[in-house]
């Protein structure tokens, strides 16, 4: 069964929890899924760590439930 793109963005924010989270169903299957992950933790945190912190709030649904996650992330803007 699919999971539903306000269950990948509360499994985000429950594992990273200063994340603002955009999700984009990209195939219309729920299997398919565009992430966009900002948050200030990520400062200073190399990007294959950024995203490793995404996979694990994920857990073992990354590449199971989950199919495929186009992952971007980012540490907020400075103003």
């Amino acid at each position: 069964m699919p999971m539903a793109a306000n269950e990948i963005e509360a499994l985000i924010r429950e594992g990273i929890p200063d994340a603002e989270v955009e999700i984009t169903d990209l195939a219309g299957d729920g299997d398919h899924y565009a992430a966009r992950v900002t948050a200030e933790s990520f400062r200073g945190m190399p990007r294959v760590k950024q995203h490793q912190a995404v996979y694990a709030a994920l857990g073992e649904r990354m590449g199971g439930v989950l199919h495929a996650l186009q992952l971007t992330t980012a540490a907020p803007a400075k103003e």
